[in-house]
């Protein structure tokens, strides 16, 4: 990493500050010093302009539509290889050769299941509680039932910890989902792969066989790999602020999944599904487009655009050839909800109005379809993604724990409170 020097005046003092470079990407300044000698902090809401950290791990460029996992970009990454395989590569690094594969691939497999007093955790929570309130839960639980691996200064246990959860999420989410929906719990089995897997813990029943789809199953793991990691994202940064100060792996993940449960975050994808179902039927779509366009109405259409993607999402393009070969599997072709989703895709990649502001359709809005069609509801979407998510979150945890220069999370503030001012008597106020 090069570094470049540049400096900052306040009043009379001038303070040097280095400009580092990264391999990729803008330039970063330095302003560590600058409280100390200046006496200011910077001001940057949202953190919009700051580098909190530094990391080898994803690279995004929004304006050029572009999302590298350890320089890989992700649409080879989707097409060529699998969950599994990106999962090791951003744990260790470098993609798997064969052999490595197939020990990961098998070491994930055969620590899927959960300790059986987790199944009766299950039962202290509402039937109809959000998947995303048990998943907080749950997660976050693993700390008392696996507490051999929550010593974040012995790497051995750290990477057992990052195992057990990529291993460990998808049963916990199918347990979420079984729960809730009245049915028996289904077990892992040691033969399937990992999507193949998740959708039988899902929609599988004792009392029949369940035959995995195979193009089901390859679009999910699809799903998966879209998701597995976007660098300094909300739920991420949230992982690494509570790692920052030495929590076990499992509450830190816990954490992550709160903050992804949000609308402006991963649950995005089942507001866009809500969206579509306010809308109805294709006959009431341009009343909702005028809506979108008149910026005197709230109304917003959500699936459309990203806040980091500023020409078009990678993940969606991908997404979008997925979703049309799901929807061709099932051969749905009466479903009115589906119906709105493909006619709003289609004004949106023709309308000059969401062209040239460059509104695409994004993966929310494919990735939600598709998992509709296969048969998730939609409070599981944020459930599904916390399971893509998952390794992710330990990638960048463990690139954290392992970080020189790591320090508590921190952030500084303006205030704009009252002065300091002294305490009346309850009889004067």
């Amino acid at each position: 990493m090069s570094a470049k020097s540049g400096s900052f005046k306040i009043g009379d003092t001038t303070v040097d500050m280095p400009v580092k470079s990264g391999t990729i990407g803008p330039d970063v300044i330095d302003i560590g010093k600058l409280y100390n000698e200046t006496g200011c902090f910077t001001f940057d809401p949202g953190f919009l302009s700051t580098a909190a950290c530094e990391s080898k791990i994803t690279y995004i460029d929004g304006d050029e539509g572009i999302l590298l996992h350890r320089g890989y970009p992700i649409e080879q990454l989707a097409d060529h290889g699998d969950f599994l395989e990106t999962c090791y590569l951003l744990l260790y690094g470098e993609l798997p050769t064969s052999a490595q594969k197939a020990e990961f691939d098998y070491t994930v497999t055969r620590h899927t299941m959960v300790h059986d007093q987790m199944s009766r955790f299950f039962q202290g929570f509402r039937r109809d509680a959000h998947p995303m309130a048990v998943m907080v839960g749950a997660v976050g639980a693993l700390a008392a039932f696996y507490h051999d691996s929550t010593d974040i200064n012995d790497p051995t246990q750290r990477m057992i910890a990052s195992i057990r959860m990529v291993a460990k999420m998808p049963t916990l989410a199918a347990m979420a989902y079984k729960y809730n929906i009245g049915q028996p719990f289904v077990y892992p089995k040691n033969d399937l792969d990992y999507a193949s897997n998740f959708l039988r813990m899902c929609f599988a029943v004792p009392c029949e066989d369940y035959k995995v789809n195979p193009v089901l199953a390859r679009a999910l793991d699809r799903i998966f790999t879209l998701h597995a990691d976007h660098e300094q994202n909300a739920s991420t940064s949230t992982v690494r602020l509570a790692g920052s100060t030495g929590a076990n792996p499992f509450a830190c993940i816990a954490a992550g999944i709160a903050a992804l449960w949000g609308p402006a975050h991963g649950g995005a994808n089942e507001i866009c599904l809500k969206m579509l179902m306010e809308i109805g039927t294709v006959d009431r779509i341009p009343h909702f487009i005028a809506r979108a366009k008149d910026k005197n109405d709230p109304f917003r259409l959500m699936g459309f655009g990203h806040r980091v993607y500023k020409n078009f999402d990678p993940r969606a393009k991908i997404m979008h050839k997925t979703c049309h070969e799901v929807l061709a599997e099932l051969g749905i072709k009466d479903d009115p909800l589906l119906d709105v989703a493909m006619e709003l895709e289609r004004i949106a990649l023709s309308d000059p109005y969401f062209v040239e502001r460059k509104l695409y359709p994004n993966v929310d809005f494919y990735s939600g379809i598709t998992l509709k069609a296969m048969g998730f509801p939609t409070t599981m979407f944020t459930a599904l993604f916390a399971v893509a998510r998952t390794v992710g979150w330990i990638a960048q945890w463990t690139e954290m724990i392992g970080d020189p220069h790591q320090k508590i999370g921190r952030p500084r503030q303006l205030y704009t409170g009252a002065p300091h001012r002294d305490y009346p008597p309850i009889g004067k106020r």
